[in-house]
């Protein structure tokens, strides 16, 4: 999700220059998000920038190597990551603006939660706000998201939430979309049994091209019963600008979620 003014989708991959813990990634021929880089940061988002992510990154050599599937990874359990205890994790692929995980973070702070975010911007604000906010239960990752998804243990998360990512609408760039079987195989060897995989979007067709991929998984059931429990935004949603921008435009979001069978 990217709800800054520069940009209107998610971004979420590819990171931040220099950073140590993805120097070895190698680049993937399509990546999922658009632009690195909006408007030139603002001397006190630079400096912020530079003293406090590197308190805040997931270095990925430090993770364990998972396990394969239905077998617990070893090594230093997830919850380690974080300041202060946490009773479970949860992921945010493409924060944008952080609006929705600075508001998650404040509001559960028994959860831990990683925020994977390529957009340099919206990095660096999310950056300030939690120093700001003095949070210890959010670690972020400023690079591309899919060599931090392939580190992470199995099973270990709660939550993997996908809010507004680029819907690359044209069809020789559907490639590039996020929801695609590979990633779809990475978050279901992420979450834990009953975990869950949320997707909001203002784009029917990438609605129904999720619905299509989700729906023909086994290993997810999606929890609708009823119409308004897509329509409606999930409880505690606090709302984002690419949100309030989208339907001044006239464009209706959809809150789609899926459990991990």
């Amino acid at each position: 999700m990217i709800d800054s003014a520069d940009n209107d989708h998610d971004t979420s991959t590819r990171g931040t220059p220099g950073r140590e813990s993805s120097a070895n990634a190698a680049p993937r021929e399509a990546a999922f998000f658009g632009r690195r880089k909006g408007k030139p940061l603002r001397a006190g988002q630079a400096d912020r920038l530079a003293r406090d992510l590197p308190h805040l990154a997931i270095d990925l050599t430090a993770l364990p190597v998972p396990a394969s599937p239905g077998t617990p990874s070893p090594g230093t359990p997830l919850a380690a990551l974080f300041g202060q205890p946490v009773r479970a994790v949860r992921l945010e692929i493409g924060f944008g603006g952080g609006e929705h995980l600075l508001s998650e973070a404040r509001n559960h702070p028994d959860i831990g939660y990683i925020g994977a975010e390529a957009f340099l911007n919206g990095l660096a604000k999310l950056t300030s706000a939690l120093a700001e906010a003095a949070l210890g239960n959010v670690r972020l990752h400023g690079d591309d998201v899919v060599p931090l998804l392939d580190r992470l243990p199995t099973g270990s998360l709660e939550r993997v939430d996908l809010l507004y990512p680029d819907p690359w609408p044209k069809r020789r760039h559907w490639k590039r979309r996020f929801v695609q079987p590979d990633n779809i195989d990475r978050i279901a060897r992420l979450l834990a049994p009953g975990g869950r995989f949320r997707f909001a979007t203002d784009v029917e067709d990438y609605a129904g091209w999720t619905l299509r991929h989700l729906l023909a998984d086994e290993r997810f059931a999606w929890t609708a019963r009823r119409a308004d429990d897509w329509r409606r935004p999930w409880a505690g949603w606090p709302g984002t600008r690419y949100e309030a921008k989208a339907m001044r435009a006239g464009r209706v979001p959809g809150y789609y979620e899926f459990q991990r069978i």
